[in-house]
């Protein structure tokens, strides 16, 4: 079954669906998600949206906190655009519906680590829900805009489908759709577009402990990287600091704005030790919060610390913190009353599929927009709170060329239905769970929040023996969304340990016990 499109979204976050309600007013859009299109990360987003939207901030703060945090990585111009643009792509999504916390009659501007002022535009604690509930309530209601849920988008259609040779040093790779899985009824469909938005968001699920829903597998970087497509920055993965300690919590996000106002971070023995580590202390960037937490564990044999904020008034608490107020209680936690015991965990990819100042790619016809994609405004780390802004600004950006690159193109005809000969339906299906589990554990244990030579070589030589495994059995079988999450997760994670190797320095979120100093000389983007 073949579906044409004048665009093709894959992913429905914020960038997937700000992009396609800009694209709608230029032809029919095609918005791909593999499971329903409220599951994303934007909708686990509880921080906010950076944005200078008071006369006391200025956007050369916000330029020099970005840069800061980017440990000298991040492009410059890009930081610069990014933050000027921000403001208005805000007042965007007022239009649309979005919802805001307001005091006073006036937007509430919070302040997260790494900020030099309150310029955190939210929705309480659960900003990206309210971003994505309104962008979805227009996308639904736009006539040129299809949602199609519980598709999985299994490869980016390229000349290699067409059984032309291509190489990543060619510069005339072209996009020409996806081959998709519809998962409910077991058929895969050939999508053809004229342009292309990667919008598939991160790859948490990579490692043991993440922050990030079970969607996050990192499908769009692999696909990229399949197609040859240009990757960089993978070594830059940011954990967050505070995610709930709780067996049956999953790593629940506690949100940086919890610092923001005011809550202190201490070891089990009472200590608070984050001024030992930082002048900033609990303001500090969140590498150095999450590296802070993971020494005292370390030194300590502790499985976790204590983040209160008890101190405050518990009517302030509920007012700002109402889902993680909630959510902790319902694990026995009264954070009015007590502190709450947590650990990093895995939160955002920094690196990814490259792209110029307007989310081109490499690849002629692909865009990509939001944490899929590598755009130069993060470098070595990402300050709280301007992914949203960037998929934001990004996705306004990248409609102007993916138009333009719509209109000079048509659909191509020749492109040959996915080829299942030969394949069964798998049987050993206990491969991808067991395979799974252990590169996870893998990656927590080897690629984490402090790495060595030798860890990586450990990580590498395991991944490489689970990916000729899992190769294997994907040449005897059906495709399926559990199989190619793994087969796109075991390549994400060898792009983030091939990266790391390269790197021999420490620098933002990238530290080496080996190179525990940053390396003028190093201070490049990391290309695959």
């Amino acid at each position: 079954m073949t579906e044409r499109f004048d665009f093709l979204v894959l992913g429905s976050g914020v960038a997937g669906l700000s992009f396609a309600l800009r694209a709608a007013e230029h032809g029919t859009v095609a918005v791909v998600t593999k499971k329903a299109s409220v599951e994303s990360n934007t909708n686990y987003a509880q921080g906010g949206i950076a944005a200078v939207m008071d006369g006391s901030d200025s956007f050369e703060q916000h330029i020099a906190d970005t840069l800061e945090a980017g440990a000298g990585l991040c492009d410059p111009e890009v930081v610069a655009f990014v933050v000027r643009e921000g403001p208005a792509r805000i007042r965007e999504l007022m239009a649309f519906g979005a919802r805001f916390s307001r005091e006073n009659g006036r937007l509430h501007l919070g302040r997260e680590g790494g900020h030099s002022a309150h310029r955190i535009v939210h929705a309480a604690d659960a900003t990206g829900r309210e971003v994505e509930r309104a962008l979805l309530a227009n996308v639904r209601a736009h006539p040129n805009i299809r949602v199609f849920e519980y598709h999985f988008a299994l490869e980016l259609i390229t000349e290699h489908h067409l059984g032309q040779h291509v190489s990543r040093l060619r510069p005339d790779i072209h996009c020409f759709g996806a081959y998709v899985l519809d998962e409910r009824n077991d058929v895969v469909k050939t999508f053809l577009a004229k342009s292309t938005l990667l919008a598939t968001g991160g790859s948490g699920q990579v490692y043991l402990h993440t922050t990030n829903p079970a969607i996050a597998t990192g499908d769009g970087v692999a696909m990229a990287y399949r197609a040859k497509a240009r990757i960089a920055n993978m070594e830059f993965v940011q954990f967050h600091p505070t995610s709930l300690y709780h067996p049956e919590a999953d790593s629940f996000l506690i949100s940086e704005a919890v610092r923001g106002e005011g809550a202190l971070l201490y070891n089990q023995a009472g200590e608070r030790f984050m001024p030992r580590y930082d002048p900033r202390a609990e303001l500090a960037p969140r590498d150095i919060v999450a590296r802070a937490i993971d020494d005292q564990l370390k030194q300590r044999g502790e499985d976790y610390v204590l983040l209160d904020i008890s101190h405050r008034p518990a009517g302030h608490i509920r007012a700002h913190f109402p889902n993680i107020y909630e959510t902790c209680l319902r694990y026995g936690i009264d954070i009015t009353r007590e502190p709450i015991p947590v650990v990093p965990a895995a939160h955002y990819q920094c690196g990814g599929v490259l792209t110029d100042a307007y989310g081109r790619t490499s690849i002629a016809g692909l865009f990509a927009c939001g944490e899929v994609a590598c755009t130069g405004l993060h470098g070595a780390n990402r300050l709280a709170s301007n992914s949203l802004l960037e998929a934001l600004v990004f996705s306004h950006r990248a409609l102007e060329p993916a138009v333009e690159y719509a209109r000079g193109t048509g659909w191509r005809e020749d492109i040959p239905p996915w080829d299942d000969s030969g394949t069964v339906r798998p049987q050993e299906w206990v491969l991808v769970s067991h395979n799974r589990d252990e590169l996870r554990r893998v990656m927590w244990d080897y690629v984490g929040i402090v790495r060595s030579t030798l860890r990586l070589e450990r990580a590498e030589r395991r991944t490489r023996l689970l990916y000729e495994e899992t190769e294997d059995f994907y040449r005897r079988s059906r495709v399926s969304t559990g199989l190619c999450e793994l087969r796109n997760m075991i390549a994400v994670a060898y792009l983030i340990i091939r990266s790391a190797r390269m790197r021999r320095e420490s620098r933002g979120l990238h530290y080496m016990l080996d190179y525990p100093e940053p390396v003028e000389a190093e201070c490049r983007p990391t290309l695959v």
